[in-house]
């Protein structure tokens, strides 16, 4: 049976069913398409904005730190590390003590990455429900083209290959193209999630790193206050 003797087969709802697998198929692609393009910006970005972060780490000045940031806003760790450190720039620029800012940055970069997730995030969902829910459409059709080859059956009185041949096709064609919907979505979907994964990984750590950096205790102090603990416990073991 060629294709277009198929479709003249097929029933009204045979045919929504195809219509609206095909439908799915068509919007998968395209967010398959757009989400690759998407995280493949922000890993290029990501890579070229690190070097800069890295020598911002090691000394660097904070203005070319937020000279990058503005280059490369595609980027994931870039829009974490710019939420810290305007943060924490702006508490400067206002006269309040940086030092004591530390709430106030961690809870921006904490927020930012929040936001980030989502973004990255944004249209998964779709691809979740077209991997779990083509199946189940296609089996809908599946069960609409038995029905019609029982119709055959019914309006010739016989059960010859002629009377169920366009209703057992039709059955297998919505099977095959539900199937067809959903193992791209799923493969998308689990290799999305994957790399969501990895880009969290990667802001976690620029976090941690930028906050170490911007409050980090000089050495001396570090003696300092120990020094101190352990003459505030000989007092008080003296004292006793």
């Amino acid at each position: 049976m060629s294709f277009t003797e198929l479709l003249g087969n097929v029933g009204l709802f045979g045919l929504a069913v195809m219509i609206c697998l095909a439908a799915l198929s068509i919007f998968s692609v395209a967010l398959i398409v757009d989400k690759h393009r998407r995280f493949r910006l922000a890993a290029r970005q990501s890579q070229v904005f690190k070097p800069v972060f890295v020598k911002f780490l090691h000394g660097g000045e904070v203005q070319e730190l937020i000279g990058a940031v503005r280059l490369h806003q595609a980027s994931h760790v870039a829009q974490v590390v710019s939420a810290g450190i305007l943060e924490y720039e702006g508490v400067r620029q206002s006269g309040g003590d940086p030092v004591a800012s530390l709430e106030l940055v961690t809870s921006a970069l904490r927020d930012s990455m929040s936001e980030t997730l989502i973004q990255l995030k944004r249209g998964l969902g779709f691809l979740a429900t077209i991997g779990s829910t083509a199946p189940f459409i296609g089996l809908f059709g599946t069960v609409i083209g038995i029905i019609n080859a029982f119709r055959g059956i019914a309006a010739t009185g016989s059960g010859g290959m002629a009377a169920v041949s366009g209703g057992i096709a039709e059955a297998l064609v919505a099977t095959a193209l539900g199937i067809f919907v959903a193992i791209p979505a799923v493969v998308a979907f689990n290799h999305f999630t994957g790399r969501l994964e990895n880009f969290h990984v990667e802001m976690n750590r620029a976090s941690s790193q930028l906050v170490n950096c911007l409050f980090k205790v000089p050495e001396v102090m570090v003696r300092e206050n120990k020094a101190a603990v352990a003459k505030m416990a000989e007092e008080a073991y003296a004292s006793r």
